[in-house]
């Protein structure tokens, strides 16, 4: 169903309710994170994505998730303090989160069923992206080991 991605909502790392349907019109791209992976430096390939875009109407929704291997131990407050300091992140960054089985929120259980990846409707690991276009529809899952700058090329043709 069309804009279905509006009807979900999250907890920033403030604790604030978020509803998606604030980014309507955007273009979205969500990514679970993690502050202890060996992917963890992507944050700051994303930042660059998000400082490139942003004033085209890119955003990018992290949302911190310790179901792998523990990488995302802390708390609101050192993922916060984590995500600024280490990588200067300026993006939306979320209340840690699951991705996966009965607790996942539900925006991600709808992610994954609309793009589903190698494992089917699983997240494999920390970083897995989903990009979102400007009418709310998922458009392409990118796996963990992707990296911002292949994303860049997707950007590049569906930014207006």
């Amino acid at each position: 169903m069309k804009n279905q991605f509006y009807q979900f909502s999250a907890k920033s790392l403030q604790g604030k309710d978020i509803s998606m349907e604030n980014f309507k019109g955007k273009t979205v791209l969500v990514v679970n994170t993690a502050s202890k992976c060996g992917l963890t430096p992507q944050f700051e390939g994303l930042e660059k994505l998000y400082q490139k875009y942003k004033d085209m109407g890119l955003v990018i929704l992290g949302f911190p998730c310790n179901q792998f291997a523990n990488q995302e131990p802390g708390d609101e407050k050192s993922i916060s303090e984590g995500c600024m300091i280490n990588y200067g992140v300026s993006f939306p960054m979320f209340s840690k989160i699951e991705v996966n089985g009965k607790n996942a929120l539900p925006l991600y259980k709808y992610l994954k069923k609309e793009l589903s990846g190698l494992l089917g409707g699983k997240i494999k690991w920390n970083f897995t992206k989903f990009l979102i276009d400007s009418n709310g529809v998922p458009l392409k899952r990118f796996s963990p080991i992707d990296k911002p700058e292949k994303i860049d090329k997707y950007l590049v043709k569906i930014i207006k």
